[in-house]
């Protein structure tokens, strides 16, 4: 698998005793969401934001051949560490759904046995670009022995309509009344939810969280990527709004 390091000298290192992501940047909001390895979302303009396309095609030898364009980005290793500066970075890949390596430039090679393959684009501050809260990335569906998959599009791109479910929170009362969610896996849900006081969503399993504003609806969209039962709870009132059962 390639693997990939800080190459050169970064030049804005985040300062001693912070984070990457509390690296000071200059762009972007940064969001209480993460995505699904704990990193948090860099919310950009759809019309400035970094997008990707990726392709696999089959290795002579086994294995795939991974091809990564991008517009409106560029890859940066010098600075990696540094603050978040539009449209630079790296990427991140994820096989089958775990983080694997970090890419640097347009070419990786993904030895045998991967079934889907994600291309997530980082800031230089390791945050994660994003557009209407979900990540700028890419992703592919491998079959063994089957010509190369069509090119994946950026989460940039309007995403493909899934299942809305909305909910309404009232003091310690949830309506509908917490059920389970039956999903298939890669199926995309929008939660819709209403609190009448400020609290967080929480999507247990794929780390997702969500700010409630009192009074007002708020969203998330995320796509149904691992199989399991995964909780969707409030922090603070530490109520169960919905289970969703993913097969």
């Amino acid at each position: 698998m390639l693997a990939a390091g800080c190459g050169g000298r970064a030049t804005t290192h985040h300062k001693p005793g912070t984070s990457h992501q509390e690296a000071v940047g200059g762009t972007g909001t940064l969001l209480p969401a993460q995505d699904g390895t704990g990193r948090r979302l860099r919310e950009v303009p759809a019309a400035d934001a970094p997008a990707v396309r990726a392709e696999a095609r089959p290795d002579s030898e086994g294995g795939w051949n991974l091809r990564v364009d991008v517009t409106r980005f560029r890859f940066t290793p010098e600075s990696a560490g540094g603050a978040a500066v539009p449209g630079r970075g790296h990427a991140h890949l994820l096989v089958d759904g775990k983080e694997t390596a970090r890419l640097y430039g347009p070419w990786a090679y993904v030895p045998p046995g991967a079934r889907t393959l994600t291309v997530r684009l980082h800031a230089d501050d390791h945050t994660v670009w994003a557009v209407a809260g979900r990540p700028v990335e890419a992703t592919l569906a491998l079959a063994p022995g089957a010509a190369a998959p069509a090119p994946a599009t950026s989460p940039a791109q309007p995403p493909a309509p899934g299942r809305t479910l909305s909910l309404t929170v009232t003091g310690s009362t949830v309506q509908p009344p917490p059920s389970r969610v039956e999903l298939k896996k890669g199926d995309r849900i929008t939660l819709r939810v209403t609190s009448d006081r400020a609290d967080t969503l929480h999507v247990h399993g794929y780390d997702r969280e969500l700010p409630l504003p009192a009074g007002k609806p708020a969203t998330l969209t995320l796509t149904a990527d691992r199989t399991g039962l995964f909780e969707v709870e409030t922090h603070e009132s530490g109520l169960l709004l919905t289970q969703l059962v993913v097969r």
